[in-house]
């Protein structure tokens, strides 16, 4: 059996094409995660723990970072951000979500979660 890895090499492609596709959203949350800019702590962009890319990372803070749109709202959305929650949890990995309407709407509120959850 293969051993789960952080940035797994064969993710490698995926996670670039991630970043390069990013969605408006990613790109508004990214200017607000970048350079250290919450609580000095370090942040990623497509990061993958096992066989899951996030959407951002904090190694440190251990907190997983998803944006989530309209397929996350399906039966079939649902069951797989369930999955994937119950793997990084079970890895000590803290999940947050947030709508892309809440980011696009409200990123201050958001970053100021995100600052809040990492300085507990």
């Amino acid at each position: 059996m293969r051993q789960l890895t952080n940035n797994d090499r064969l993710l490698k492609d995926r996670r670039k094409d991630l970043r390069i596709r990013s969605t408006d959203v990613e790109r508004l949350l990214w200017q607000k995660l970048r350079g250290r800019q919450v609580c000095d702590l370090k942040f990623f962009r497509q990061f993958s723990i096992g066989p899951y890319i996030l959407d951002f990372y904090c190694p440190k803070a251990k907190l997983a970072i998803e944006l989530d749109g309209n397929q996350h709202a399906t039966e079939e959305g649902i069951a797989y951000d369930q999955e994937r929650a119950i793997f990084l949890e079970s890895k000590d990995i803290k999940v947050i979500r947030f709508w892309n309407n809440e980011v696009l709407t409200n990123i201050e509120g958001v970053a100021a979660k995100i600052k809040r959850i990492c300085e507990s």
